[in-house]
């Protein structure tokens, strides 16, 4: 399975994970400072900001422009529970 490094910018920790995982899931397990409420995509609770690499996330669904949209979003914005690592990135809380 293809790797892929992930960057938290807080906490200035790098970390090698499988592609296809969910920003989330690694935030929570170092526990880099990104929030999250609902998971689903719904709340904009776990809104980010990707510092670099944003070609290398997943693009988002209808339903996470909508949340996006709604929460003001900057261009680079995401959020952790939707995106999924496809290649090296760089992130921080929103």
């Amino acid at each position: 399975m293809p790797k892929a490094k992930i960057t938290f910018d807080d906490i200035e920790q790098t970390v090698n994970v499988p592609a296809g995982t969910r920003v989330i899931e690694i935030s929570e397990k170092v526990g880099a400072g990104i929030i999250y409420g609902c998971r689903e995509g719904d709340c904009g609770t776990c809104m980010m900001h990707v510092t670099a690499g944003w070609n290398n996330l997943t693009a988002p669904s209808v339903l996470e422009e909508k949340i996006l949209r709604e929460n003001l979003a900057g261009r680079h914005d995401r959020l952790a529970c939707q995106a999924q690592i496809l290649g090296d990135c760089r992130v921080k809380p929103a």
